[in-house]
Formats: structure tokens, C-alpha cells, sequence
């Protein structure tokens, strides 16, 4: 078998993540985070609809951690970034994190926003 190191290009997988934290680009984050390539910002969780809303047109699909458990997430959010245009996928944040790592490696237009594991 032939392993080959990704190339992520410019942007930035998600490292690493634990009680309360993530780690990307070797900086560990304490906050729900946004991430999308080229960009890691803080997320100001399910109220903030809006940093979402801007992803429209640079992303097919946003993946949005729960934290640690899956968890159904407002309806209304869902519906304005669905009615938007933009993809939506639910998981708990590690599942997030690893599908986002693994889209971002094939080059897709995602976009991850995650809240922290207990």
C-alpha cells in the first residue's frame, strides 16, 4: 500500500480537539469556531446566523458540530441557511471535524462550525 501526505493547500484542518478546545494550525481555540479555508474565527454559536449567512456562494456545505453529542439544532437556522442556499449536515463536533478534514482534503467548498466537546 502507497500513503501519501495531504496537501491542504492553504487552508487549515482541524488538528486536534478535546474538553473545550480545538487545535488548528497549531493554535488551540477555546470558543465555538468557524472554519472555512483560509480562515478560523470564533463562532458566536446557533444565535449567529449571520456569520453563517455569509458563507453563501463560497461553500457548498457547512457541517455543524453539536458538541459532543448530536443534537437537533433551531429549526429556524436551519431553514434560512437551507432556504439560502447552503448545504446543512448535523453531527457531533468530532464527526464534524474528521468529515470536514476529509472534504477539505478532496478540495470541496465546506465550511465547518462546531461548539466544543464537554
Amino acid at each position: 500500500m502507497r500513503l501519501t501526505e495531504i496537501d491542504f493547500g492553504a487552508a487549515q484542518p482541524v488538528e486536534g480537539y478535546g474538553p473545550g478546545f480545538f487545535r488548528i494550525g497549531g493554535q488551540a481555540h477555546d470558543a465555538p469556531l468557524l472554519v472555512v479555508p483560509g480562515q478560523v474565527r470564533t463562532w458566536g454559536g446557533y444565535e449567529d446566523a449571520e456569520a453563517l449567512l455569509e458563507l453563501v456562494g463560497q461553500v457548498d456545505v457547512v457541517f455543524i458540530g453539536t458538541g459532543g453529542a448530536v443534537a437537533h439544532i433551531p429549526a429556524g437556522l436551519r431553514t434560512r441557511l437551507e432556504e439560502a442556499g447552503l448545504g446543512v449536515e448535523i453531527m457531533d463536533s468530532p464527526a464534524a471535524c474528521r468529515t470536514y478534514n476529509v472534504l477539505l482534503s478532496e478540495q470541496r467548498r465546506v465550511a465547518l462550525a462546531v461548539l466544543p466537546v464537554g
